[in-house]
């Protein structure tokens, strides 16, 4: 009876951890995480120059790209090509909505009066480009979601060259092919990150809800899914938004980062390099995308600046401008053909029991007099 009470605190004691255990263990890992965070962008911003600091900026708004791209193409199996589009509405939105008045006199002359004479806040600016760009989802997913296979994404590319051709006509509006300037530049190393782990922490949960249950089995079995009661379409269209309202907030935290953009800055190049990291980290992980978007973003930053040439002494090489996009293209073919799954594979990083594997205590080995 002793060692039932030592053991289990006393006889009639229920073993079960208690509401409150379970709940901090639940909040255990994005409290750390959080804290981790936080602490390295204050390291960030206090010590490091401006050229680390717009790479961490740049590392955050690819992390919100990739990982609400994984949420439609990684978890539905929907492969969608024009997400760039979305990132374009939002950036355009946003910046017209936060472009100070006197300079919408001067640049967007023909704006209508109550567009062209208030400026909003930088947040309620970022929310409202984001759900613009989730309307825009809505009306063309409609459609589109009941595609299959390629067909998908080649509807889904013809969207990314519609939004372009308007982007580049409609003057009055987006300047058209020029540039459009004067941004205020509301972007810091903060509120990117603190929207990027809101992507990351809202993207995981929704993978592992019974929600990202239903999809990813529309995405492995269609038939088995529909059988089960699953609406594929309702699964399909609704990820397709989420996605594109967290695409629009990436193009609206990049513009007020850039704060001068034309048409030519959402187009293939871009839609190329964010389904890299995609591919990359492994469709279906939000880990996986994480780990995707740092390799790469670091690995092009590199291979950018060894594109204008470097001397060692016993060897010179001349400057390769373009080197880096092809040696990145290779990389690409060399990942999926030799792991096309990714580097995780669509597995998770098992951060809670990592923690724990950190905090057990260490057991002593036994002495041999014990023996």
């Amino acid at each position: 009876m002793a060692m039932r009470a030592r053991a289990g605190g006393s006889p009639g004691a229920d073993p079960s951890p208690t509401i409150g255990a379970r709940l901090l263990s639940r909040l255990l890992v994005p409290v750390v995480l959080l804290g981790g965070l936080a602490v390295a962008l204050g390291a960030v911003s206090l010590f490091a120059g401006d050229y680390l600091l717009r790479i961490v900026i740049i590392i955050g708004i690819n992390v919100i790209l990739v990982a609400a791209l994984n949420l439609s193409n990684g978890f539905t199996g929907v492969f969608s090509l024009g997400h760039v589009g979305f990132m374009a509405i939002g950036a355009y939105a946003a910046s017209i909505l936060t472009l100070p008045v006197h300079l919408k006199a001067v640049n967007l002359p023909d704006l209508p009066r109550w567009l062209g004479g208030a400026a909003l806040p930088f947040l309620p600016a970022t929310l409202i480009a984001g759900l613009i760009a989730m309307a825009v989802a809505l009306a063309v997913g409609l459609s589109l979601m009941r595609l299959k296979g390629a067909y998908i994404s080649v509807a889904t590319l013809g969207f990314l060259v519609i939004v372009q051709v308007i982007l580049v006509n409609w003057d009055s509006l987006t300047r058209g092919a020029r540039t459009f300037a004067g941004v205020p530049p509301y972007a810091t190393v903060w509120n990117v990150w603190i929207w990027a782990a809101l992507t990351v922490y809202a993207v995981w949960r929704i993978g592992a809800s019974a929600f990202g249950r239903d999809m990813r089995g529309a995405r492995d079995n269609e038939i088995a899914a529909q059988s089960l009661g699953v609406s594929v379409l309702r699964s399909r269209l609704l990820a397709f938004c989420l996605s594109a309202f967290l695409t629009g907030v990436a193009g609206s935290l990049w513009a007020h980062f850039i704060t001068s953009f034309s048409p030519k800055s959402f187009f293939f190049t871009q839609a190329f390099s964010i389904i890299t990291m995609l591919v990359i980290g492994g469709l279906g992980s939000v880990s996986g995308s994480v780990i995707g978007v740092v390799l790469i973003t670091v690995f092009s930053e590199l291979l950018r600046n060894a594109e204008r040439g470097f001397d060692l002494g016993f060897l010179r090489l001349p400057p390769l401008y373009g080197a880096s996009q092809i040696l990145m293209a290779v990389l690409f073919i060399l990942v999926i053909v030799f792991r096309p799954a990714g580097l995780l594979g669509g597995r998770e990083i098992d951060v809670r029991g990592i923690l724990r594997r950190m905090t057990a205590p260490r057991r002593e080995k036994p002495k041999e007099e014990d023996l």
